[in-house]
């Protein structure tokens, strides 16, 4: 008598685990109200124009101009500075970071800002006793490209400090501002190592003064600056 055969019956997941939309998939969400900057392609970078750099940190973090934490991230920006990538301003702020710099060409902007990002972080991390990412997202460059451009660049940088905190007078203690040599009346100097680098393109070492409109004063404020690569 022959044997009947049947297709045995296969009990499936009723919740799909391939494929699909699932829970915690994608793109990890950034829980800050400014909107991620666009993954799209940057310019190429020209030597002789100097690059307005910002960095945002992740939420929760203690505030980078706390004194332990800033004494931490001084040396890591004067160390991020070589032959073909160098730091001329800076500013640090509570949640975030201002720097101009100066690149020799795309890679060496690429690798002195990514450099520059790795030692602020670990030196942020190091000195909290933590662990995980420091910034939210990729960081923001713009060129600059005039006298004028440059020097309100310089200026929102360094003074970064009076858009945050209204009521701020003279220098920012967070900043490049008291090593900074394009003062109308300069302060003393502090007598810890200087953080920034000379600047070798004319838009950021004379151009911005003689023709950008004359050295920056305590009184002024930073202007809005416009979001332009």
């Amino acid at each position: 008598m022959r044997r009947r055969s049947g297709q045995l019956k296969l009990s499936l997941p009723q919740v799909p685990t391939h494929g699909g939309a699932r829970t915690g998939a994608g793109r990890p969400h950034i829980s800050d109200r400014r909107p991620p900057v666009p993954h799209r392609r940057r310019t190429e970078h020209v030597r002789r124009f100097p690059v307005h750099v910002t960095f945002r940190g992740v939420a929760g973090l203690p505030s980078f101009r706390n004194m332990r934490v800033f004494d931490a991230i001084l040396p890591a920006i004067r160390r991020a500075s070589n032959g073909r990538f160098s730091v001329v301003a800076f500013s640090v702020q509570t949640d975030h970071l201002h720097a101009v710099v100066e690149a020799d060409d795309e890679r060496a902007l690429r690798a002195g800002a990514r450099g520059l990002a790795i030692r602020i972080a670990l030196a942020v991390n190091r000195i909290l006793a933590r662990r995980g990412p420091v910034w939210s997202d990729r960081y923001h460059v713009r060129a600059l490209r005039t006298p004028a451009e440059t020097r309100r660049a310089l200026l929102y940088v360094i003074q970064n400090w009076k858009k945050h905190f209204r009521g701020s007078v003279g220098i920012d203690g967070r900043s490049s501002g008291p090593w900074f040599d394009g003062w109308a009346s300069p302060p003393p100097r502090p007598s810890k190592p200087i953080p920034i680098s000379t600047p070798r393109t004319w838009l950021a070492a004379t151009g911005w003064r003689e023709r950008g409109g004359g050295p920056l004063r305590t009184g002024e404020g930073p202007a809005v600056v416009p979001t332009r690569r």
